[in-house]
């Protein structure tokens, strides 16, 4: 029982602060969308910072969830649970989120089988084509809504629910960080030969650690897709791959408070930058130039993070561990 005690606190907070919250539409659709960024940022975090891979095809794995879990909804958006009524609707969207986490996990087995024995630059390059691939097929198939991609997707998402799931991908993360799984994961990075000359089967951990990393994606897929309504295989392309890996390398890799600080403050600055502009040129000619500016200044302040602290903001450690060495110190 006490290890479902914090799960159902966090259900019942989060609830709470939906309530709360409900009445401010923007702020909740920010926050889902901050949310869904952690959940691919602390997951593919479990692949290029735990396991010290390169993997830059995330956005693959999300769009193979979000079009799994938006063709489920749309063909039972009109199903009801005879007893149940409007909560049936939930119900049908959390098997939707599994069934797209489940193709994801599914993809991810079937290119992670073959290309983990690769290392570096060409798992990369796997990863990337992988990724381009979901696209454009999911681009050239009509029954999909092609280039348009799906609209109507019921509005299942809420606060609530995406930051559930939040809490689940960092408690899943942090637990299989500290396991046996995940000091096989650590060993294999800092030094793969050195780990399979000790008897870990290197080969089998990453597939494991790319498979938990794709099913996570694919939920926050399946997310994502039930609070925008449409989606198109614009928003899966190599950018949003980039932006994910961004994360955790702005964030520390390996560090799981780094994949979520970096997640949020990334996701929010573009949107300040635009409220900032938005207010300087709103009744100007020079809207369309502050636009222009917002952009290249989003990546200047990249750059300064990367310059100023390379290893990232909290590098491998974990904000919990920073304030057991300062209370030691103390």
């Amino acid at each position: 029982m006490r290890a479902w005690a914090p799960i159902a606190v966090a259900a019942a907070a989060l609830f709470a602060l939906q309530l709360l919250l409900g009445r401010f539409e923007f702020f909740v659709y920010l926050a889902s969308l901050v949310g869904v960024n952690v959940i691919l940022a602390v997951s593919l975090n479990i692949i290029n910072g735990m396991t010290g891979q390169f993997s830059i095809g995330h956005a693959g794995f999300m769009a193979v969830g979000a079009y799994t879990a938006s063709v489920f909804s749309l063909a039972t958006n009109d199903t009801r649970i005879a007893g149940l009524g409007v909560v049936s609707d939930q119900i049908f969207f959390v098997a939707a989120l599994a069934l797209g986490g489940a193709a994801a996990a599914l993809c991810g087995f079937l290119v992670g089988l073959p290309s983990l024995r690769l290392r570096g630059d060409y798992l990369a390059i796997v990863t990337l084509g992988f990724g381009e691939i979901i696209r454009v097929i999911v681009q050239n198939t009509p029954s999909l809504g092609g280039p348009l991609g799906l609209s109507g997707v019921p509005q299942y998402s809420t606060f609530a629910m995406v930051w559930f799931v939040v809490f689940i991908t960092v408690l899943v993360a942090r637990r299989l960080a500290s396991s046996t799984h995940g000091r096989a994961l650590w060993a294999i990075r800092e030094d793969e030969v050195a780990a399979e000359a000790m008897g870990v089967d290197t080969t089998a951990y990453k597939v494991r650690a790319f498979v938990v990393s794709a099913f996570f994606a694919g939920v926050a897929g399946g997310l994502f897709t039930h609070f925008q309504s449409v989606i198109t295989p614009a928003q899966f392309d190599f950018t949003r791959s980039i932006d994910i890996v961004v994360f955790i390398v702005a964030g520390g890799l390996g560090s799981t408070t780094g994949a979520v600080s970096a997640a949020v403050v990334l996701t929010l600055l573009p949107e300040a930058l635009r409220s900032l502009f938005g207010a300087i040129g709103a009744d100007s000619s020079l809207s369309a130039v502050v636009d222009q500016i917002r952009k290249p200044l989003y990546g200047v302040l990249l750059i300064i993070i990367m310059l100023a602290r390379p290893q990232g903001i909290f590098g491998t450690n974990e904000a919990w561990d920073l304030f057991k060495k300062k209370k030691a110190a103390a």
